[in-house]
């Protein structure tokens, strides 16, 4: 792709028409086809042709029945030929996407719709049933289409939409403004309600530049997409997109073996894994002397990911590939990026130590800073919120990939957003705790919701939990606080390895213990508690869910009192 191009794109959708120029009969995405019976998985696949010819047709067709430039559209479709097609179309027209992840619950997919306030409803049958039996959005919306066969609902088919396209073809993406409105994606809520993020073309454009230059991603590249939303920057990549045959919203669940063939019959170059599908798949990896000789390199993100699955996964590869873990969120992603080698050579060995985890050095063009810890807005940026290098304190990012909104909730943006009036833009404050070091990368320490405040200091997430992590028989744990008697106290949740589970727990604990007295920040920790599973995150199936744990562990200690 070159910089001329690029920069005279503007709308993610242009990328793909130049690569169907570029390299029309290479496949564009490559989808499996989920049958439970079926002992291999069956793939059907769209060229880069198909897929530019596909999408314009339904893009005039959504022209001709009133979805168009701006329409807020709620897309409600899992992997597959159709997501990739309807998805290219609506950016080609304009139309703005809502995104909502699929396992993200009735609850809140209801609480989603009704604040991102859709025009058109664009799903699969069993989700337009739902909207109608519980009322999704119903204030709202005025188009429907349905992908598959049309019940008792109003509004078309797929094909109709098709139909209804132009003789015209192929259709030509809009040129947007910068800050116009490109789809609105939702976060996963795993600290809150979710929220809107509102994504701009100018959003998309500094995106789809960072991951190129960030990874050295060529066209031509084969990509192993296990997350659909980040799957839709493949193809403007010009890389294949293969979807395996796995549930999206389970990526813990994932088959290994369907993961690993996969990246074996297609000759994978990039993997983007959570951190709960890269452990399940570099266990199995490791145990059966699985190698994945193709793999340029793996990208894991959603979670910290520990150094022993980083150096699990990281044997199965060859050399010079490495592990990437990038840092951001939903509202700005990249913020930074390390790869293995750096992990497993040196940080690795700090972090077990209670320094935190380091998510690397800033991605080019991003401005970052280290804030004083506030729970409020901040009404404008100063200098003087900035605190000395070193400390740990909020981490604060300007860059032309951050969204400067949450749709609809203009109070959660300004608890998030801070105003730069003198020289423009904005902060967004990721909501994550951290430092700099003296080499200039940065290291994330946890949550600002879950720091935990006592009369004798503030305990912060990761740097407690690393070092009882290392012991052997600890899967994970969670620093939680839980109010007794007035006082804040300290208690770290356990959950073991599997292979662990009939070790003697009163053991574990004394040797948990030990391991707080040797280290002058969690020195203070006396309380352990077993937990069988961790409540997580529906996105990645690894961010702890501290809030539900901070209940389940105060109703032990007030059980046992």
């Amino acid at each position: 792709m070159t910089e001329a191009s690029r920069a005279a794109a503007g709308n993610i959708a242009q990328y793909l028409s130049e690569m169907a120029s570029l390299q029309p009969d290479r496949p564009a995405v490559i989808c499996a086809e989920r049958n439970r019976s079926a002992q291999k998985p069956v793939y059907r696949q769209l060229t880069f042709r198909q897929l530019d010819d596909q999408s314009s047709q339904l893009a005039s067709g959504f022209e001709a029945i009133g979805i168009r430039r701006g329409t807020r559209t709620a897309l409600l479709a899992p992997p597959s030929l159709d997501f990739f097609s309807i998805t290219f179309a609506l950016f080609k027209v304009g139309a703005a996407p809502v995104l909502i992840d699929p396992g993200i619950g009735i609850r809140n997919f209801s609480h989603c719709l009704t604040q991102a306030q859709p025009e058109a409803f664009v799903g699969i049958p069993m989700a337009h049933a739902v909207r109608i039996a519980l009322g999704w959005a119903r204030l709202s919306l005025k188009q429907f289409v349905t992908i598959g066969a049309r019940w008792g609902w109003g509004g078309l088919d797929l094909n109709a939409v098709r139909r209804a396209s132009s003789s015209t073809l192929p259709v030509r993406a809009v040129t947007p403004r910068p800050q116009e409105t490109a789809a609105i994606l939702f976060t996963s809520g795993s600290t809150g309600s979710p929220k809107g993020a509102v994504y701009t073309h100018e959003m998309f454009d500094t995106q789809v530049r960072q991951i190129q230059t960030l990874y050295g991603i060529e066209p031509g590249e084969i990509d192993l997409a296990t997350f659909p939303l980040f799957a839709l920057f493949g193809p403007a990549l010009g890389m294949t997109v293969v979807v395996p045959d796995m549930d999206p919203t389970k990526p813990a669940n994932a088959d290994p073996l369907k993961i690993i063939g996969a990246i074996q019959q297609f000759e994978v170059t990039t993997m983007f894994g959570s951190p709960a599908l890269i452990h399940q798949v570099g266990l199995h990896g490791e145990k059966n002397g699985v190698r994945l000789p193709s793999l340029r390199r793996v990208i894991s993100a959603g979670a910290p990911v520990p150094a022993k699955t980083i150096a699990r996964f990281a044997s199965l590869v060859g050399v010079g590939t490495q592990v990437f873990t990038p840092y951001g969120a939903t509202e700005c992603l990249p913020v930074a990026s390390i790869g293995s080698d750096e992990i497993l050579r040196e940080t690795a060995t700090m972090t077990n130590a209670g320094a935190g985890v380091c998510v690397g050095k800033p991605v080019p063009g991003l401005d970052a800073k280290i804030i004083q810890i506030h729970d409020g807005p901040i009404p404008m940026w100063t200098d003087d919120l900035q605190i000395t290098k070193g400390s740990i304190g909020e981490i604060a990012v300007k860059a032309s990939h951050a969204s400067s909104a949450y749709f609809g909730m203009p109070e959660a943006t300004a608890l998030a957003k801070i105003p730069d009036p003198l020289k423009g833009g904005f902060y967004h404050r990721m909501g994550d705790l951290g430092y700099f070091d003296g080499l200039g990368r940065l290291w994330f320490c946890g949550r600002k919701s879950h720091r935990v405040v006592t009369e004798r200091g503030t305990l912060f997430t990761i740097p407690c939990e690393a070092v009882f992590n290392v012991h052997p028989s600890i899967f994970r744990t969670a620093l939680v606080g839980v109010r007794l008697g007035g006082t804040t106290v300290p208690v770290i949740c356990v959950e073991l390895e599997p292979s662990s589970k009939t070790i003697s727990k009163s053991q574990v604990t004394e040797e948990l213990r030990k391991i707080a007295a040797s280290h002058p920040h969690t020195v203070d920790i006396k309380t352990f508690l077993f937990h069988e599973a961790f409540p997580v995150d529906i996105r990645h199936n690894a961010k702890i869910f501290r809030e539900k744990l901070a209940i389940w562990a105060e109703g032990k200690l007030l059980a046992a009192s």
